[in-house]
């Protein structure tokens, strides 16, 4: 059997027949090519799982747009699952980290909910929306950023502790991985 030069005869189709690339002549329309390029980066989703204290599960996460350049910023937004009442005032605590170790780390802490609603007010069932902002410096060289969190209660300097640390991307000092932002040059 004799094959045009743009179809590769896979072994597994063998006994089915040939496989084939098409190409279209002169390559993508602008009407295909507007239908696979976007503008901007969508938000980069991450379900996460972390039970912190058996208090709240972090559910998930967007960060919204999923790449930065220098000089921007990123809007992220938490989703924690309660699950027991919690008797202290815990803020959320964020530390942003060039993945490759070079710029400090930028802290981003903060109450909960903007401020709204103290985690000794949320109730069990409830699934409470954090809203924060990841900053890129000018300048920055870093190629991307990791962002790493937890429940964090100031009075006695206590995070709450991972119970399924196997389950989730962590550092085993309570903090959770949330996911790495890449940074445009």
């Amino acid at each position: 059997m004799r094959l045009p030069p743009s179809c590769v005869l896979l072994p597994s189709l063998l006994l089915l027949g040939s496989a084939c690339i098409v190409e279209a002549p002169g390559g993508a329309s602008d009407k295909e090519r507007r239908a696979v390029t976007v503008t901007q980066v969508p938000p980069l989703s991450v379900k996460n799982g972390a039970n912190l204290g058996g208090k709240v599960e972090l559910v998930g996460a967007t960060v919204e747009p999923g790449r930065l350049s220098p000089g921007d910023q990123a809007k992220v937004a938490l989703y924690f699952k309660v699950l027991q009442p919690m008797d202290d005032d815990y803020l959320v605590f964020v530390h942003v980290e060039d993945a490759d170790g070079r710029a400090e780390r930028i802290n981003v802490d903060h109450k909960p909910a903007g401020g709204l609603l103290p985690t000794s007010q949320w109730k069990p069932g409830e699934t409470v929306k954090d809203e924060f902002s990841v900053y890129v410096p000018p300048g920055s060289t870093a190629r991307a950023l990791n962002i790493w969190l937890g429940l964090w209660e100031p009075r006695t300097d206590t995070r709450l502790r991972i119970l399924n640390p196997k389950a989730v991307r962590n550092d085993g000092k309570d903090r959770v991985y949330l996911g790495q932002v890449p940074v445009a040059r």
